[in-house]
């Protein structure tokens, strides 16, 4: 049924990963008690088995978006540091035969050019180190050690991405009192991520009871997101930080790029996403390559294209 694909001997592989286009996984008999179980013992029937993952697995979090540390440059396939020389020359004219609408490129134009590699990495190195700080702060208050310090995640709609990467939001894991608020949130409020509102992954979209259940109704978008707590108050900190001069939004060196906008420059692949502007109540999806129209980032709910039909037939419509 299935095309083989077997993975580099010697090298720790992702649990899920992504092979010559396909997503994968590597597992093996799960636990029974304290030990590995019998063929037996983990054939629940004619169609499940319990398993449990060999090697690890990525977290993307979900509601925000980082500065990209390193990424793949045109043309190559390994991921190179935005701290190297190769992409403060990519980024000094990556427009160039790069067919995009003209409003796009020239929003564009004003943010690329000499300095934005470096920029872009210096916030990159900013938002690594401060989540390297959160988890750390979080062993030493737990009292806990790299092997028994654990993570406790909560998933949306979509629990994985085409790349194999588990998507949720990712705290601490504390079986008594209240759990801080998770990381994304944290790095959000202080600055140091962009909001990267993806529908139905976020709230209060992530939490219907079905995937058209958790369309917008035309017209409501603006009363939907003040209405839900947790999205008002991820906007809010949004907002609060860019007021502040906050991480990407420092006055004297503002994140000059978003990390979608370096991803699709260097893929050569024009955004395709459509967006809601959560600070209407209208009833138009903005086309992908006119994003930049909603002035803040917090405003802006993308909305991918394979779910732009369900959108079409609930009223809304496509804007030009």
């Amino acid at each position: 049924m299935f095309k083989c694909i077997s993975r580099l001997v010697g090298v720790l592989a992702k649990a899920i990963e992504q092979l010559n286009s396909l997503t994968v996984g590597h597992v093996s008999l799960g636990l029974h008690g304290g030990s590995v179980g019998t063929v037996k013992q983990q054939v629940h029937d004619g169609d499940t088995i319990i398993v449990k993952a060999i090697g690890n697995f990525g977290v993307r979090f979900l509601g925000v978006d980082a500065p990209e540390i390193s990424f793949t440059l045109p043309g190559e396939k390994s991921f190179t540091g935005l701290n190297n020389p190769k992409w403060e020359v990519f980024l000094s004219n990556p427009l160039a035969g790069f067919n995009l609408e003209a409003g796009l490129t020239s929003f564009l134009q004003s943010r690329v050019g000499q300095g934005a590699a470096a920029n872009h990495h210096r916030h990159a190195a900013k938002a690594q180190e401060a989540l390297e700080r959160e988890v750390t702060k979080d062993m030493m208050e737990l009292n806990k050690s790299k092997e028994d310090f654990e993570f406790f995640m909560a998933f949306a709609i979509e629990v994985m991405d085409r790349y194999g990467r588990l998507l949720g939001f990712i705290n601490r894991d504390q079986p008594q009192g209240d759990r801080p608020l998770d990381y994304n949130g944290r790095l959000l409020k202080a600055g140091f991520v962009s909001p990267y509102f993806i529908w139905p992954n976020v709230n209060p979209f992530r939490r219907a009871e079905s995937i058209k259940k958790a369309v917008i109704p035309p017209g409501q978008a603006n009363n939907v997101a003040n209405g839900d707590n947790a999205l008002r108050q991820a906007r809010g900190w949004v907002s609060s930080a860019r007021e502040q001069g906050l991480g990407i939004f420092d006055s004297e060196g503002p994140l000059r790029l978003e990390p979608f906008e370096v991803r699709f420059l260097a893929g050569r692949r024009p955004p395709n996403r459509w967006v809601i502007d959560l600070s209407k109540n209208d009833d138009e999806l903005i086309p992908p390559q006119k994003y930049f129209t909603i002035a803040n980032s917090e405003d802006r709910l993308f909305i991918p294209e394979e779910y732009v039909p369900l959108f079409l037939e609930a009223g809304w419509t496509k804007g030009t």
